[in-house]
């Protein structure tokens, strides 16, 4: 008798860890994209890119190991950490597109699920503030005082190349031996 009801304890706090894990990974933004928006403008569409790019972003760093992180295709490349970390500095760069002032953490360790989850949030807030934009033409892309580009060079500089390397992730890790998890479907923004 006594077994059976240290049995059922065991599995009661087995079942709420796993249940805390899993709900801990989606409280991070983009296990699925969210909802999309009810109208078409340029800063909704913009959202929507970003949208994308988290969402393939938490599936490409979902469940990477340390030996994934040391990948590296060859000499020449990156590891997957490094591009981690290029990532990473991307999405600061593409919040700084949208004028908010970024953490710097130049001097600051991060481990690998403190940039992923910093990485996510960014592209959230990003994505949040280019909903409610009205003209992504105040939305510059901003290297110093003297030198600033517009929204469009943040299109086909540092969001697509989030992108790029997100899809890097994918194909590193796959090559490492622990391919994406099963059932993310992009076209739809969805895990099964």
């Amino acid at each position: 008798m006594q077994r059976n009801y240290i049995s059922i304890i065991l599995t009661f706090v087995f079942i709420t860890f796993m249940n805390a894990q899993e709900q801990s990974k989606k409280d991070l933004p983009y296990y699925q994209i969210p909802e999309s928006p009810k109208e078409f403008t340029a800063g909704t569409v913009a959202a929507r890119t970003i949208d994308a790019l988290g969402f393939r972003y938490y599936w490409a760093t979902e469940g990477l190991r340390s030996q994934d992180l040391a990948y590296k295709p060859n000499k020449e490349g990156r590891s997957t950490g490094e591009t981690v970390d290029h990532i990473y500095g991307l999405s600061k760069m593409i919040l700084k597109t949208t004028s908010l002032k970024v953490n710097e953490d130049k001097n600051q360790e991060l481990t690998f699920e403190e940039k992923r989850k910093r990485t996510l949030e960014n592209f959230k807030k990003v994505s949040d503030i280019l909903k409610n934009a009205t003209n992504l033409e105040e939305h510059k892309l901003v290297f110093n005082k003297n030198f600033k580009l517009p929204f469009w060079n943040a299109i086909n500089g540092p969001i697509t190349d989030a992108i790029w390397h997100s899809g890097q992730i994918v194909v590193m890790r796959r090559s490492s031996g622990n391919p994406m998890p099963k059932g993310v479907n992009v076209l739809l923004g969805t895990k099964k």
